[in-house]
């Protein structure tokens, strides 16, 4: 691009169009601006690339007739006249031109072609082939062991040595020398033509050409891209080695006229060539060569600096002392460097503009990847001439590419320019042009893109802080609530620098709070981070927040100075902590709190694996450390922040779950035992006063795991215990009591009566979840409340009391079988307790029933109906399996209690509530109704009630997919791991109870109706969980599509059956059937329903259902149509490929391919050949026909 009036590039606009442009990697039109020219191909004498065509996007089939290539020939637009460069040679008077070559730059490329949709075939064209494991490198025969390639290859001898050998070898013949690494380039291809002594005097083209004619037609990978150990230090010994021979070359080979000239121009033809493992190969060599170079340059340059300043220090010395011999030298050196200098800048200028310019929008991504990797590198080692923005803007265009593997390339290459101080000058345009891309991508779909753009992101903020407006940091703010932890983690150091960047203190008095002590450091970004987090609006995701920062920012385990502001008074000159500010200081220092001492991170942020996070022996030990310091800090400071927050709920919440995370040793190895009985005072306070449920089960679950362990502090902590739940249930007693003393006088209890039982009994259900509170005996008072809970039995009892009544019992139950359990496994005596949980258990089911079929509110009936299939679970059939004796209390649902649940679970579950505006009820309604349907398909997981109960659940699959869809298919798919036959006939239920509800809504069907276009997307899906093994589900299919047509076939009298519609989504599982299944099938149709030609129009659904058993059976059904097209060539036959190569029964009719080919193959596995589809049609005309004939006859 040539700079034109002094007028700077234009960086926005798109890449340079050229006379025949290659398919580029990203649509030109991302960039915008107008059409920009090339700069001038470099004056550089040597290269005979004139022949060689640039290679376009599409790759052409190498087996077409020769004279095509002339006709591109032809068409080509002449070469610009060649012109010289100085050389060392020139300065002596030499000759100026290489040996026998004259400089001509590269031609524009070909015209387009386009070969059967784009696809080329052989090795290397098209796309990159699927990774598969390479088998090692072996020997074939003809090859030689002495080769280059074949050194490198088996990784026999150190890289040096091999160049040592290489070069004596050069210095004797270097014609022979030359043939080597030739012959080497072109096997690393993958090629095993042989390069001979009399072909290295022909033009590069022909032996390009000649090496194109060997490949291996029947191999699709070269050693670039294999795969394995082997091929991966190959290929590390590749690039080593081009590196290797130029630095121990430096000195004078690479300026003989000869070596490079020859290389440059055999790789520079290679890289154009449309063969992908040439292309592939070259511009790797050529871009490792031009790093090689560009390390030479710096010495050279380092040299150049050295000598002139030795110049000027010999030069400055007085007359007499001065050595005229030496200045003569040093001026005969500084020149030579100055020439090779300008030698080594021409040949990188050259292989830019002849190789990169073209390969940076290859359509191989590995290639393109290739090259923003390597301008990278020379950007960051030679500023002085690559870091200008004629080299900037193809790094800037390629951050749009498709490929996600380039742009993290381009961002990798960037990222070492933004952190040098010294480029910042150099990159203020390129930054302006493109920062808003850079800051964009930071959204980017791949998560290790995104990871890099936000840390590139920060470094443009160090160097440039102005650059970045608002709007772009707030775009970085958000990502600290990203899913992806990589993202999320970078994003906070983005805040670190940007917000959370402590400033040196001034001189003037630190801050200080009301009673004197001194605020930390860490104060004012506390208040920073806390508005930050008020400000996103997104106050449940604290734990996100937290985990984005407290492996980057020491603050978030600044526990003193956390205590600080929520304790102390603001002194002069502060602003205190409102009411929103302390919750949300508190939620954060709770989230600090629970991920410091457990290192797991939240949820959805941790592995993908399915077992717990794992920490290294270093994590384990920093989490260890952490948490040893957390207990020693709020051990002391917890009971005031109690103390002073204890009238607050949200934050009683919050502090009172700290305690869950102390290491409890340290109260009695620190002699912290007064901090434990007033932390436990405080405990029983709270239990004592609050009234929301969600601070008194914090307290309870807090309470059991100050009793979990057998440590020092059980004993102290059981007594509390105990003392906190003997008061809750004493003051159920009493309430309870009082109000049914006023029910039998005949008195109203008033609001204050009614809110103590109700109060009392929730204590009593939440401790009962945590605690066994059965020695208390309340089981009996209790269970009295149940009977009212039924409409019938109506009474003044609070509703919301007795769904805790329901609770309550419940827990009391799973208690009580645990108690059995210690003791059976003690080995002592448990009649007595077994008879009395069998009575317990039996009447509280009878109970739960009555209340589920007839509760007096909906909160009713959804707890008892959870209660009971959770019992089912607890006391299912595998119960007695460790205590044999336990086989009395196992429960089995009979057929009542199945329908009661199955019309609990529709009455509950799928029903569709209006929540307009409340996105937040809405959110917890569709909870609730997730669990009550989790709770149902456990039965049918853990193979508790029968397959056939979940249709009812499966025929809501397509309606509910959003709300329910993962819930059943995983039930879908744990009822095929128990029963391929059942499931199979469930899912046919689940279909009939679908159509069934269709024929109840609609006097007349059709198949344009909303539920019959349901049920058969239903059927697709049923029938793609049968997958592909059809041996496997034969018998399952089969009986699914008998009892299909049976239900199609009721009701035999009218013609045609009211059903007969149904068997059209039946025909949906006909691809899964075998030929000889599809037969047996056949014949049960046509016994329950009478063939006959005489079918009209209303008949189509057997039709087509009869055609689809038919697809594999050519005896029973007409020829196909006559084909009108001939056969292909056998070398035309990958082209079209496979129909269904993943289907395990071939298709009549389709020809078996001979080989595999690299291209994407169908999602589904029921595609049919084109024969099948000309047999279905013949197949279905035939009644047509026959009605048609019939029509004629009568008139």
């Amino acid at each position: 691009m040539h700079r034109r009036g002094g007028k700077r590039i234009r960086m926005d606009d798109p890449p340079p169009e050229y006379v025949n442009p290659m398919t580029p990697a990203t649509p030109m039109t991302d960039y915008g601006g107008q059409s920009v020219h090339e700069p001038e191909t470099p004056s550089y004498s040597g290269f005979n690339v004139g022949a060689v065509a640039n290679s376009t996007a599409t790759e052409i089939v190498r087996e077409e007739p020769e004279e095509s290539h002339h006709e591109e020939e032809a068409a080509r637009s002449p070469s610009p006249a060649p012109t010289k460069r100085i050389t060392r040679s020139r300065g002596r008077g030499g000759d100026g031109g290489y040996v026998g070559r004259l400089a001509e730059s590269p031609p524009p490329p070909p015209l387009r072609r386009r070969g059967r949709g784009g696809r080329g075939r052989g090795r290397g064209r098209g796309a990159a082939p699927p990774q598969a494991y390479s088998p090692p490198p072996v020997l074939l025969p003809g090859d030689d062991e002495s080769s280059l390639y074949n050194i490198l290859r088996f990784n026999k001898t150190a890289i040096n040595q091999v160049v040592d050998m290489w070069i004596e070898e050069y210095k004797t013949n270097r014609e022979s020398a030359l043939v080597q690494l030739m012959q080497f380039f072109i096997n690393s291809s993958g090629c095993r033509g042989k390069v001979t002594p009399d072909m290295a005097q022909m033009d590069h083209t022909l032996i390009i050409k000649k090496m194109t004619q060997e490949f291996d037609e029947e191999s699709g990978e070269y050693p670039l891209i294999m795969t394995g150990q082997t091929w991966k230090k190959f290929r590390s010994n590749f690039c080593e080695f081009i590196q290797t021979l130029v630095k121990m070359c430096q000195y004078s080979i690479i300026y003989d006229q000869y070596l490079m000239d020859n290389i440059i121009s055999l790789l520079t033809g290679l890289s154009d060539s449309q063969v992908r493992a040439f292309r592939h190969t070259a511009t790797l060599a050529v871009m490792k060569l031009m790093t090689a170079l560009v390390d030479v340059a710096l010495l050279t340059s380092v040299n150049c600096d050295n000598c002139l300043r030795q110049y000027e220090a010999e030069r400055l010395k007085a007359r007499d002392k001065r050595a005229s011999e030496r200045l003569e030298v040093l001026v005969a050196k500084r020149q030579e460097l100055e020439e090779n200098m300008e030698e080594i800048k021409n040949m990188l200028s050259y292989m830019f503009k002849s190789v990169f310019v073209h390969r940076y929008r290859d359509t191989l991504p590995d290639i393109r990847a290739i090259t923003m990797a390597e301008i990278g590198i020379w950007m960051e080692k030679f500023p002085a001439h690559f870091l200008d923005d004629l080299y900037l803007k193809y790094i800037g265009w390629t951050l749009h590419d498709k490929v996600g593997e380039v742009r993290l390339r381009c961002l990798q290459a960037l990222q070492p320019l933004y952190e040098c101080e010294e480029l910042k000058g150099k990159l203020e345009l390129f930054t302006s042009k493109f920062k808003d891309r850079i800051v964009s991508m930071s959204l980017d779909k791949e998560t290790e893109v995104a990871v890099h753009a936000v840390k590139l992101v920060i470094a443009i903020l160090k160097m440039h802080p102005d650059v970045l407006t608002d709007k772009d940091c707030e775009n970085v703010y958000e990502l600290v609530y990203s899913s992806w932890r990589a993202v999320a983690a970078a994003a906070g150091e983005f805040l670190n620098v940007r917000l959370f960047r402590a400033e040196p203190e001034p001189a003037a008095e630190p801050a200080r709070s009301r009673r004197g002590k001194r605020r930390l450091p860490a104060t004012p970004l506390l208040r920073d981070l806390v508005q930050f987090f008020i400000e996103s609006e997104l106050h449940e995701h604290g734990a996100y927040l937290v985990d984005s920062l407290i492996e980057s920012n020491p603050m978030m385990k600044d526990w003193e100075c956390m205590t600080d502001l929520l304790l102390e008074e603001a002194g002069v000159g502060e602003e205190a902590l409102d009411n929103r500010q302390e919750s949300s200081l508190i939620e954060l220092m709770v989230c600090c709190v629970r991920q410091a001492s457990t290192g797991e991170p939240p949820v959805g942020r941790g592995p993908a694996r399915k077992h717990h996070h794992l920490l290294s022996k270093d994590q384990a030990k920093q989490v260890s450390d952490d948490r040893s310091r957390m207990t020693a800090h709020f051990m002391v400071t917890l009971p005031a922040l109690l103390d002073k927050f204890g009238a607050d709920p949200e934050k009683l919440t919050n502090l009172v779950s700290i305690p869950q995370y102390f290491d409890l040793e340290l109260y009695t190895t620190q002699r912290q035992e007064g901090n434990l009985t007033l932390l436990l005072n405080k405990l029983r306070d709270i239990v004592s006063v609050q009234t929301e449920a969600e601070v008194v089960e914090t307290c309870g679950r807090t309470l059991e795991w100050l009793c979990g362990e057998q440590g020092g502090v059980y004993t102290r902590c059981n007594v509390a215990r105990a003392t906190i739940t003997d008061m809750c249930v004493n003051r159920y007693k009493e309430a309870i009591d009082e109000y049914r003393s006023l029910l039998e006088g005949g008195e109203t209890p008033d609001a204050d009566e009614v809110f103590a039982v109700e109060n009392s009994l929730r204590k009593v259900s939440i401790m009962y979840m945590c605690h066994n509170l059965n020695d208390t005996n309340i089981w009996d008072s209790l269970f009295e409340d149940l009977p009212k809970c039924i409409k019938q039995n109506e009474s003044q009892m609070p509703p919301q009391a007795l769904v805790y009544v329901v609770r309550a019992c419940f827990y009391s139950v799973v208690w009580s079988l645990h108690e059995l359990e210690e003791r059976l496994v003690a080995g002592g005596g448990a009649a007595d307790a077994l008879s009395q949980l069998h009575d317990r258990l039996h009447g509280y089911m009878a109970q739960c029933r009555s209340i589920v079929a007839e509760g007096r509110s909906r909160a009713l009936q959804e707890e008892a109906y959870s209660s009971v299939c959770d019992l089912l679970v607890v006391f299912a059939a595998r119960l007695p399996h460790h205590a044999p004796a336990l086989r009395r209390l196992v429960l089995l649902p009979d057929t009542d209690l199945c329908d009661l649940l199955n019309a609990a679970v529709q009455r509950l579950v799928f029903v569709h509530h209006d929540y307009d505006g409340q996105d937040e009820r809405r959110i917890e309604e569709l909870h609730k109704r997730r669990n009550f349907l989790a709770a149902y398909c456990k039965l049918i997981v853990y193979n508790i009630a029968p397959i056939r109960r979940a249709a009812d659940v499966f025929k809501h699959y397509i309606k509910c997919y959003n709300d329910y869809g993962d819930i059943i298919k995983s039930t879908l798919s744990k009822a095929r791991e128990i029963n391929k036959l059942n499931c199979a006939l469930t899912m046919e239920l689940a279909m009939q109870a679908l159509f069934t509800d269709m024929l109840q809504r609609h006097q007349t069907l059709n198949k344009q109706l909303p539920e019959f276009l349901e049920l058969k997307e239903l059927a697709k899906r049923f029938a793609v969980m049968f997958g592909l093994d059809a041996v496997k589900n034969r018998e399952a299919l089969t009986a699914l599509h008998r009892a299909g047509i049976a239900f199609a076939a009721l009701e035999p009298g009218r013609a045609p059956p009211p059903h007969l519609l149904f068997l059209e989504p039946l025909a949906e599982f006909s691809g899964k059937l075998l030929r000889q299944d599809k037969r047996q099938v056949l014949k049960f149709l046509d016994s329950r329903i009478q063939h006959s030609v005489q079918w009209g129009e209303e008949w189509a659904p057997l039709t087509a259902y009869r055609n689809s058993l038919l697809t594999d059976s050519p005896d029973e059904r007409p020829p196909p149509a006559r084909k009108h097209y001939a056969r292909r060539h056998r070398g035309h036959e990958e082209d079209e490929g496979e129909e269904n190569p993943d289907s395990d029964q071939e298709h009549p009719g389709t020809r078996r391919k001979r080989r595999k080919i690299d291209r994407p193959t169908p999602s589904t596995d029921t595609t049919p050949s084109k024969s099948s589809y000309s047999s279905d049609t013949s197949v279905a005309a035939a009644p047509r026909r026959s009605l048609r004939n019939k029509h004629q006859m009568r008139q």
